[in-house]
């Protein structure tokens, strides 16, 4: 077993399923010490007995993050600072698609969860990732952003209107890009070691198209690719050495390509920025907690 990445340390938002699972188990078996943030303790611990199991000089632990609710996500970020617990990666994974639905803090259900919770989540661990040496963001984005046609700052604080969802998850990914591109802005002038990256992993088949009618859920899952696949394009932006160099870039299945032009929209960036500052209770100002 590769050990390359042994002393490393990475937290991944929904690892206990998808592709987020099977980035755990390649990043796991080149050594490295993962947090596991996902809703269910008794559903990631089959994700841990197998890394136990199968990759013995890799560590993994769970950690409870709710990314629906900014309380849970919090209370995670104040356990993790509290323990002084310090990344070399933070990999923005987890996320629903396909479903209707309003978060406890009164945002629309994708935002809420694909965007809102990883915003607050980042901001809340600047800190502890600024003291690794060459630490890494990689937030999963998808090329379905590239269908959002605005951004409707009223419309992220209602109830999913469409029945499908579609256009809401769409609407989120755009976020993670520019959430992306805004925060890369400004840590190039705080701390430009660290580094950002939007990925779209590919169509993935995995659980998050669940909640979709199964009609739809199985036409739309015809062309998908492999968890591991996509999985293996997460663990390439985290970790690889071409990606040193790199930031605030998007990258389709591990290739820089350009975003949507919204997605290129400064302003738009900023904007969601500071909206999303002022809905989280942090300051709109710097990067990290405090507004530094």
């Amino acid at each position: 077993m590769a050990t390359d990445l042994a002393g490393l340390t990475y937290l991944i938002t929904g690892a206990n399923t998808g592709i987020g699972e099977t980035a755990a188990y390649q990043l796991a078996a080149r050594g490295a010490t993962l947090l596991l943030a996902c809703r269910s303790e008794a559903k990631t611990a089959p994700v841990l007995a197998h890394i136990a199991s199968r990759y013995p000089m890799a560590k993994a632990s769970f950690v409870a993050l709710d990314l629906s609710r900014l309380a849970s996500v919090r209370a995670c970020a104040a356990d993790l600072v509290q323990r002084d617990v310090r990344f070399d990666g933070l990999i923005l994974n987890a996320g629903v698609g396909g479903q209707r639905g309003l978060t406890e803090d009164g945002f629309e259900l994708h935002f809420g969860t694909n965007h809102l919770g990883h915003y607050l989540l980042a901001r809340l661990l600047i800190d502890q990732l600024a003291q690794a040496v060459a630490p890494r963001i990689v937030i999963v984005a998808s090329n379905s952003h590239k269908q959002a046609k605005a951004l409707d700052f009223g419309a992220v604080q209602q109830l999913t209107p469409t029945f499908s969802g579609m256009r809401e998850y769409e609407v989120s990914k755009l976020c993670n890009v520019l959430f992306m591109r805004e925060l890369d802005r400004r840590l190039a002038q705080r701390t430009p070691r660290i580094h950002t990256y939007a990925l779209n992993p590919g169509r993935v088949a995995t659980d998050v198209w669940r909640r979709i009618p199964a009609p739809f859920r199985w036409a739309f899952k015809a062309t998908m690719i492999t968890a591991e696949l996509g999985g293996s394009y997460i663990v390439k932006c985290a970790t690889g050495p071409t990606f040193a160099a790199q930031t605030g870039r998007y990258y389709s299945r591990g290739n820089e390509h350009a975003p949507s032009a919204l997605a290129l929209d400064d302003q738009l960036a900023a904007e969601l920025w500071q909206r999303s500052a002022a809905w989280v209770g942090l300051p709109e100002q710097g990067v990290n907690a405090q507004g530094r």
